[in-house]
């Protein structure tokens, strides 16, 4: 598949997650869960393990306690914490995976590649694509 073959399958269909979703609307993991909303894309779940809730949405800690199966996820925290919620997001099932510029992890990347889910990373990033707006 091209990558806009990948990006329009993850767009596709949720439900969707947005791992690094932060309340501060400095920073791009709440444009990037804010972008989904202007999107109208839903249901979005934001993770953060220190929120209860973010831009009126309730917040979760990781993507196990999110309350049913997420198929698509954004990441964007540190490559150290990106690897650890990789892992956690191949053992959930989570059939597609889009790590946001600056929070690329070359080890992340591998072990989407190497269970067969489609990953996007390298420079394309949803606020673009979707033509998110502040």
């Amino acid at each position: 598949m091209s990558e806009r073959e990948i990006v329009d399958e993850f767009l596709a269909a949720g439900p969707w997650a947005v791992a690094g979703a932060s309340a501060d609307r400095s920073k791009y993991g709440n444009k990037v869960l804010r972008c989904y909303q202007q999107a109208a894309k839903s249901p979005v779940y934001p993770l953060n393990p220190s929120a209860d809730e973010i831009e009126g949405l309730p917040a979760y800690p990781d993507l196990a306690a999110v309350p049913e199966k997420v198929r698509a996820l954004s990441i964007i925290t540190p490559p150290p914490i990106t690897e650890r919620v990789v892992a956690q997001a191949l053992e959930l099932g989570v059939e597609s995976v889009w790590i946001q510029p600056g929070a690329e992890s070359d080890a992340a990347i591998r072990a989407c590649e190497d269970a067969g889910v489609p990953v996007i990373h390298g420079g394309t990033c949803i606020l673009v694509v979707l033509g998110y707006r502040e």
